[in-house]
């Protein structure tokens, strides 16, 4: 193998915004935020979704609000005249 040429593997933390819950993992994802769990440091990623709050993964059935959505990009992106 050529040396050099692979992205380094970091510690990483994903944490899930909605549930809180801190996944500690090891991942090619770097990011500025540091913290530092049981005496290491792990990058900090905030994710929207993951598996702890996904509805596939979860089995809640969440209502999204679809309505309302054309007319919003129509209103945004027509033209004025």
């Amino acid at each position: 193998m050529k040396k050099d040429i692979h992205p380094k593997l970091n510690d990483v933390c994903f944490v899930d915004v909605s549930t809180g819950r801190k996944f500690l993992t090891k991942s090619t994802a770097s990011s500025k935020k540091s913290e530092n769990i049981d005496g290491s440091d792990y990058h900090l990623l905030v994710r929207d979704v993951t598996m702890d709050s996904h509805p596939a993964y979860t089995g809640e059935k969440r209502f999204v609000d679809t309505a309302g959505r054309v007319e919003k990009f129509q209103s945004k992106f027509s033209r004025k005249r």
